[in-house]
């Protein structure tokens, strides 16, 4: 049974460091049936700070007690990592990089194959992205070129993270509901979940549940409408197909 917890942002609001997503994780982790006493955090989608930097911010914004988390970069067998792994943190930043940097490792095979037996998969902003079909709802600058857009395709739709309604007055470029239904006018047999920040959506099996005091959006080639907070969203069909990536091997 697949288990997914993916996190818009790692702050909502005026919120300290993964505060809002603390909670949620914590509940996620402590209902797997069979006890997680470590975890293993990815921070390959960070750019902007060292992965030792990165990996100390998370382990002390979570503060998981009993479970010790491990990061992937202090692995010497990465793959081996990723089998031995009870639980995956996977941290946010820039998704193309993040993805660039798992084609190099050769772990989205190994991760994907590991989510579908069951391994409880978390995910923020790139890390959330990195679960859907493709990264091409990314927010993020290509500031790396990976092997393929193809992602880990644990959901059969799209993410957007930290996604924001409407646009700033005086603001003249696309709104980010205008740049998605660009990317559905040539993929239109997909879905898009946009997941403002401080919205998570949680999987459980067939079960997918939005959690979060806000609503959520779905957008489709035919329109867009919310998905309400706190309410089950087992009506996600996913794509009539994944669209192309033109980097696809």
């Amino acid at each position: 049974m697949s288990r997914l917890l993916l996190l818009s942002s790692a702050m909502a609001g005026d919120t300290g460091y993964l505060a809002w997503t603390r909670p949620l994780i914590k509940d996620f982790l402590s209902v797997h049936p069979v006890r997680i006493t470590r975890a293993l955090f990815i921070p390959h989608a960070g750019v902007s700070k060292g992965f030792d930097t990165y990996l100390d911010h998370v382990r002390a914004a979570l503060d998981l007690g009993d479970i010790t988390l491990d990061s992937l970069h202090d692995s010497d067998d990465p793959e081996s990592a990723i089998r031995r792994a009870e639980a995956l943190i996977v941290g946010g930043g820039n998704t193309f990089a993040l993805v660039s940097r798992l084609y190099d490792l050769n772990l989205m095979d190994v991760i994907r194959k590991r989510v579908g037996e069951g391994l409880p998969y978390i995910g923020w902003s790139a890390g959330a992205n990195l679960a859907g079909p493709t990264l091409c709802t990314t927010n993020d600058m290509p500031i790396v070129e990976p092997p393929s857009f193809r992602t880990l395709e644990l959901v059969p739709f799209q993410i957007n993270p930290h996604f924001i309604v409407d646009k700033s007055a005086g603001h003249h470029g696309e709104s980010r509901e205008e740049r998605l239904i660009e990317y559905l006018a040539l993929n239109p047999g997909m879905q898009v979940v946009a997941l403002p920040e401080g919205t998570a959506l949680r999987q459980e099996g067939e079960h997918f549940e939005l959690l979060g005091n806000r609503d959520a959006w779905l957008l489709t080639h035919q329109g867009t409408r919310a998905l309400q907070a706190g309410q089950a969203c087992d009506g996600l069909r996913g794509s009539e197909g994944t669209g192309d990536d033109p980097k696809a091997p």
